[in-house]
This record gives structure tokens, C-alpha cells and sequence, in this order.
């Protein structure tokens, strides 16, 4: 099936399982109850909702193409051209659980390349709360759909054409972790000043789309780990194929089986931005 094509099905898969979270979400639910102690507040609140939302997207997308599995489950080594289902929790469970309406579904499909090293060809981020789509696969460009009462409209997004660092609109990602949110921080106060805002909204896949789109013209975020991967390389996807830029701090491309530090942006204002995420 082209990618495309697969694209939109995926699409509507996330859709019909974003449409059951956002009637969780807008169920009535005991915020004081106490998380367990290992887990952080929002996860502890979605937890029974991302199960039963990882069940449905996996299962719908065996009937639309199985390839060789899921990321989750895949095996220590992979041959050349293996392909594996990526299907993340509810990105932003802190907004989902807050009623905030800034969270995702999201899905993406993995490649093995001949080296070994395992890429996103298609990413799909749904925003139900929001009525917003974005899907992406390899060379085939990136859409948005908003979801309307007149019906979907599909728009090609492209990153803005701010050249600088000065009157730009910025956002940043923050960790559980206080170290790591301390590192965040630690950038915007340097920064501070010379974009026209900085933002702060979340989650990652959310974040990085509106990079696509041109509404943020930089992203960033430290110690992005191993189970941030389905949201973050749905949203790479999208990014990448509106013809945005996505690196580690450091320059680097990203690993997708190792933490990175990311940094999202139009390509016009990173080499002004670098300097701070040293």
C-alpha cells in the first residue's frame, strides 16, 4: 500500500480512538485521589485509559497492514527492511487529566535500514480535543486537517520564515525529572528576551507539529527517554516532511533506541539558538 494512502487509514484509526479518550477525558473523575507512589500523577490517571487505547490502535492496525509487529515487542536484532508499529499512551496526560484540551494520540511506523539503524517513515498526531490531525510519510509531504462542523478541511503545512532568534516564538518541553527540567530552564532564562514569546503548552508530538506548521519557530527539549519514542517520532515525521529541522542539541541526528536532547526548528534560526543549548 503506498504510504500515502496508509497515511490517511492510520488517520482514521487514531481519530475513532482519540473520539473513546475524549469521552474519558470528559468523564468525571476524582483528581485528589493518590497516585501511586512511583508514578507521576498523570500517568497514574491515564493508565487505564492508555491501555484500553493502545488494544484498540494495535488491533485495527494488524487488519491494515501487520508488517512485522510492534515496536514494543520487537526483537533485539532486526533485518533490513523490518517494519513495526509504534503506538504511543496519551501524549500530555497531565493537560488530559487537567481537562486541557493540548494532548494526542499518535502513531508511527518504523523502517530498518540496510546499516541496522531504524527510522519513522509515517507519523500520525491526533489532537481530538482540538479537532486537529497531522499525518506525514516518507517524501509524500505533510498535511494538517482541522476537523470542523462543516466538514475536514486538509491544508499542506509548511515551518515559518522568521530568521531569527529576535521576535521569534519559541516553545520548550519540561521532564518529571527536576534535573532535567533545571536544564530547560536553565535555556529559556538565557534566551529570555530576544523571542517575542516563549512558549510552554506541551506534550512533545504537539509541540513539534505546530513547529511544522509555522506556529512555534523553534522547539526544545532535554532528556527526551526511551518511552517518549512513539509520540516524538510520530511528530518527527510530520516535521521532517514539512521540510522542518530535527537534531539533538548537540547537532547530531536523533537515535531512536537512546535518550537525545531534541531541538526542533524552521532551520533558519538554529544556528543562532545552538549556542544556548550548549
Amino acid at each position: 500500500m503506498d504510504l500515502r494512502v496508509l497515511a490517511l487509514k492510520v488517520a482514521d484509526v487514531t481519530q475513532d480512538a482519540g473520539n473513546r479518550a475524549l469521552r474519558d477525558q470528559l468523564a468525571p473523575r476524582d483528581l485528589v485521589a493518590a497516585p501511586a507512589p512511583s508514578m507521576p500523577q498523570g500517568e497514574q490517571v491515564t493508565l487505564n485509559v492508555d491501555e484500553r487505547l493502545i488494544r484498540f490502535i494495535e488491533n485495527r492496525l494488524t487488519y491494515l497492514d501487520p508488517f512485522d509487529g510492534f515496536w514494543r515487542t520487537r526483537p533485539e536484532v532486526c533485518e533490513p527492511g523490518s517494519r513495526f508499529w509504534c503506538v504511543s499512551r496519551i501524549d500530555g496526560a497531565i493537560n488530559f487529566m487537567r481537562s486541557m484540551a493540548e494532548w494526542t494520540v499518535t502513531v508511527s511506523l518504523f523502517e530498518f535500514d540496510e546499516d541496522g539503524s531504524a527510522q519513522p517513515i509515517l507519523g500520525v498526531v491526533h489532537a481530538p480535543a482540538l479537532g486537529l490531525t497531522y499525518l506525514a510519510a516518507k517524501e509524500k509531504g505533510a498535511i494538517r486537517i482541522r476537523h470542523t462542523a462543516a466538514g475536514d478541511r486538509r491544508e499542506k503545512i509548511m515551518p515559518s520564515t522568521t530568521g531569527e532568534l529576535k521576535g521569534s516564538v519559541v516553545c520548550y518541553g519540561m521532564s518529571y525529572f527536576p534535573e532535567e527540567s533545571k536544564r530547560a530552564l536553565d535555556v529559556v532564562a538565557a534566551i529570555a528576551g530576544k523571542p517575542a514569546d516563549i512558549k510552554r503548552v506541551g506534550p512533545t508530538s504537539l509541540d513539534l507539529c505546530k513547529v511544522a506548521d509555522g506556529t512555534y519557530d523553534a522547539y526544545f527539549e532535554p532528556d527526551l527517554h526511551q518511552w517518549d519514542v512513539p509520540a516524538v517520532s510520530a511528530g518527527a515525521v510530520v516535521l521532517c516532511e514539512a521540510q522542518g529541522k530535527l537534531r539533538q542539541w548537540n547537532g547530531d541526528m536523533i537515535h531512536w533506541r537512546q535518550e537525545n536532547d531534541v531541538v526542533a526548528s524552521n532551520g533558519l534560526i538554529i544556528d543562532e539558538l545552538a549556542p544556548y543549548l550548549s
